[in-house]
């Protein structure tokens, strides 16, 4: 029986490049982000909405379930990042970020896990980001607090879940070459990886990839950002 893996924020860069990854491993994938288009591939399903919404993360774990019968993998990738001098975040950015990155991981996770727990195995991975230290550019304030968060609640549930079969991952990546980034800012954000470049998001999709084969790898932190972990 093929495994079916739920994809957010799939529709391009690093979400577009997993479920790429996922599809070639012959998994059943459920596919969700605001503006995802229908597939002609019987084996994935798209569910358009906003994932920080529980209705939509409902929705999307209810078909999975219909369509598919099973939930063995949960990548949670919708993410948005707003960079400004911290001083200059609107409660509206705020908001924004809290929606997406914290609700969007949270409403989705505990419905998947809730599934995973009936078939005693499951995977969840999220993809954070390597912005928990910092820098010199600044901006990174709001997303360093969320992404934080969820490297440590990766930690957390790692230990709660795993006598019940169910891991869980994470990969940190650095400044990776997605439409979220303007052309104009490449060469300035590549500088800010000791191995001077931005990332591709097939090397972040080839990370998740590589924990969904590692049978005893759970609550890992796994770093894919050119060295910048370790410093600058």
């Amino acid at each position: 029986m093929s495994k079916v893996v739920i994809v957010t924020g799939a529709s391009q860069g690093i979400g577009a490049e997993i479920v790429k990854g996922f599809r070639n491993l012959d998994y059943r994938i459920v596919a969700n982000s605001r503006s995802i288009k229908p597939s002609e591939d019987p084996d994935i399903l798209h569910v358009p909405g906003d994932i920080g919404d529980p209705a939509v993360a409902q929705r999307v774990v209810s078909e999975a379930i219909a369509r598919f019968g099973r939930i063995d993998t949960l990548v949670n990738n919708a993410g948005i990042f707003i960079p400004k001098p911290f001083t200059e975040f609107t409660v509206e950015d705020y908001q924004a970020i809290m929606n997406v990155n914290m609700a969007g991981f949270f409403h989705i996770t505990k419905l998947a896990i809730a599934e995973m727990e009936k078939q005693k195995s499951g995977h969840v991975v999220t993809i954070t980001g390597s912005i928990d230290n910092g820098t010199s550019h600044g901006g990174n304030g709001l997303a360093a607090m969320t992404k934080g968060g969820l490297n440590a609640v990766t930690r957390v549930l790692a230990i709660e879940y795993a006598k019940k079969g169910i891991r869980v991952n994470a990969v940190a990546p650095g400044v990776t070459n997605t439409p979220m980034h303007r052309v104009e800012d490449h060469e300035m954000l590549s500088g800010v990886h000791p191995l001077g470049r931005m990332g591709d998001p097939s090397e972040i999709a080839s990370a998740v990839l590589f924990l969904e084969s590692a049978g005893f790898v759970t609550g890992e932190i796994v770093h894919v950002d050119g060295g910048s972990h370790a410093g600058q």
